[in-house]
């Protein structure tokens, strides 16, 4: 298609193109890096020039699976790239695996030089692990929350789609590539190429790092009450060490049996079922994305009492808390 009526016009084009290092590691989200390409591909194509380019290393050089088993040949191994170049690792799943020895020795060299460094999808662990998101603003998808928090306590841990803080950037995964994409862009060359390239992608809601990843509580539940919502939220905010359902009740001006009604209600759960799978769905996270003893997850998620959090696991997930990680540790040797 001839898209030269549509040429958007830059004022003072670069005398060469600003160069992207997409580093990928194994089990990387396909979706993340696409997006993040296709975006650049198309500034190029709907300014007339050659404003971005790109090059692609792995580990060691040899090609890299994505997370859907696809395979991506790369151009080099890692090696030392140029102070003016923007560094992209991509992450995606089991991501603590894939973080090496080797990677984390590179990233830190090459921070030293002083280029922009992102760690797309769960790559913004790969960066804190490097010790370059200390005292930072990050993000991390929303499924890593919970461990990254744990983790990484020098880290401003957001809710945001992206997060860009000095020379650092990390999003959140998923179409939020799309988003860090276009506000470069634009920070580049203008708001006028970066809505060309939206219009070109479908791209009609543009986000920043305002938004946050996930749907609202109402949107989440399918329900709009101002009551149970915040109630839930006091619920999130909560996990360590649970509020008791009388005095939540309390805190939206409701009677604990009148709680218990709107749950039952809108949710078909009690509020103490409710807090409880909460609970559980964090520990189940923090099982599988750390490190972290079956003692320190049960206490970290509102268990005083081992034995009970192992209890309450099974109930919920028809296995123990040790069963779950020693399946997942198997899944995670696997090569996908």
């Amino acid at each position: 298609m001839d898209v030269s009526d549509q040429l958007v016009d830059i004022q003072d084009p670069p005398a060469k193109p600003r160069r992207f290092v997409f580093v990928l590691l194994n089990s990387f989200t396909m979706l993340c890096f696409a997006a993040a390409v296709e975006s650049l591909r198309i500034a190029n194509r709907m300014s007339g020039r050659d404003l971005y380019s790109w090059t692609l290393m792995s580990e060691t050089g040899e090609p890299v699976f994505c997370s859907g088993g696809i395979e991506y040949g790369v151009q080099s191994e890692l090696i030392e790239v140029l102070r003016d170049d923007t560094i992209m690792i991509c992450g995606g799943i089991n991501i603590q695996n894939v973080t090496t020895k080797k990677l984390l020795n590179w990233l830190r060299r090459e921070a030293r030089r002083g280029p922009l460094i992102a760690g797309l999808c769960t790559a913004g662990f790969t960066l804190a692990k490097a010790g370059l998101l200390n005292e930072k603003r990050a993000t991390i998808h929303w499924e890593n929350q919970d461990s990254f928090a744990e983790e990484f306590e020098d880290v401003e841990l957001t809710k945001s789609v992206f997060v860009m803080d000095g020379n650092r950037i990390t999003t959140a995964g998923g179409t939020s590539s799309i988003d860090l994409m276009l506000k470069l862009i634009a920070d580049h060359h203008g708001e006028d190429l970066a809505n060309a390239v939206a219009d070109q992608l479908i791209y009609s809601s543009i986000r920043t790092d305002q938004d946050t990843q996930r749907l609202s509580i109402p949107t989440r539940i399918g329900v709009r009450h101002p009551k149970l919502s915040l109630v839930i939220q006091k619920m999130e905010q909560n996990i360590e060490e649970p509020i008791s359902p009388s005095l939540l009740a309390k805190e939206v001006g409701m009677s604990t049996r009148q709680l218990e009604r709107l749950f039952r209600r809108y949710l078909n759960r009690s509020p103490k079922r409710y807090y409880m799978e909460l609970r559980l769905q964090k520990a189940r996270n923090l099982l599988m994305q750390t490190d972290m003893s079956v003692i320190n997850v049960a206490l970290a998620c509102g268990f005083a009492s081992p034995s009970h959090f192992s209890k309450c696991y099974r109930a919920h997930y028809d296995t123990t808390p040790y069963r779950e990680r020693g399946a997942h540790a198997a899944q995670k040797a696997s090569p996908y």
